[in-house]
């Protein structure tokens, strides 16, 4: 059966699967990404998997290979990761397979699944939250790349000027408080989802943690909202795993966040003679 060999690098882990035209994944594996080995052990990594993933098996036959990966992504390179510090790798050094290489950015790939699949409407938000984050822009029922095709790295939307320091060389950045390494890492923490186990049992550092996660996530949340009113935001990746630890909170002060003050139909009274008005 023909079919595509199809990877996805994450920051802690790769998923790899042989996929027909019509969507049947009719083989499936994850691997360890081995991010703190440095950037050329991951794409060797990659590689590998791609190399495993095409190897002949019984009634399958590879036509090409899909590949996403996180960043900053061209068809033709992958221009930067924060996640892994890698710049400017070519498509081809991520596959020594003799097949087509299809190079792209994972979240976006994401969104045009969501498109195809999901149920979010023309207008919506897919973010994943997970070692980073990025989203995915649909507007009007098509994909937003931007002038560049960079669009949707809202994980790099600057929510505390000057805090805490980003992977990508900047400070006070989403991904700095919300994603799950930076939950994790904040904390000291294995991953995410200890610390939200040990906000819930009431573990004070723990909670302040996750609520400075939270925040974060509502205030880039409520910019992208003011901009661009979404129909939804679809929210996924391992963080989501939190459920209504994350959701109600975050809803919340969202709803906080993008309320108007009640109309009044007092006037304004005037101010004291010779104060200035600013």
């Amino acid at each position: 059966m023909e079919c595509v060999v199809a990877v996805d690098v994450g920051g802690t882990t790769m998923k790899g699967g042989l996929v027909t035209r019509d969507g049947t994944c009719l083989h499936f594996e994850r691997r360890p990404t081995p991010r703190a080995e440095g950037p050329e052990h991951v794409i060797a990594a990659v590689s590998a998997f791609v190399t495993d993933l095409a190897r002949p098996r019984p009634g399958t036959r590879p036509l090409a290979v899909g590949l996403v990966v996180p960043g900053l992504v061209t068809a033709e390179r992958a221009v930067f990761s924060a996640a892994f510090g890698w710049r400017d790798v070519p498509a081809s050094s991520f596959t020594d397979v003799d097949l087509p290489v299809a190079l792209g950015h994972d979240v976006r790939a994401a969104g045009e699944a969501e498109l195809a699949y999901g149920a979010g409407g023309d207008d919506v938000l897919y973010l994943p939250i997970g070692t980073g984050i990025a989203g995915a822009v649909v507007l009007s029922g098509s994909l937003y790349g931007g002038a560049a095709g960079w669009a949707g790295q809202i994980g790099h939307i600057p929510v505390r000027p000057g805090g805490a320091a980003c992977g990508c060389g900047q400070r006070g950045c989403l991904a700095a408080y919300a994603s799950g390494g930076a939950v994790a890492a904040r904390y000291g923490a294995g991953g995410a989802e200890e610390v939200v186990r040990r906000a819930s049992e009431g573990d004070a550092a723990a909670g302040r943690v996750w609520d400075a996660a939270v925040e974060a996530l509502a205030l880039a949340l409520a910019t992208y909202t003011r901009l661009l009113d979404p129909a939804a935001v679809v929210i996924g990746g391992g963080v989501s795993h939190a459920g209504d630890a994350l959701i109600v909170p975050l809803r919340a002060r969202l709803a906080t966040l993008l309320s108007h003050p009640p109309s009044s139909s007092r006037k304004p009274s005037p101010p004291p003679q010779g104060t200035s008005l600013p």
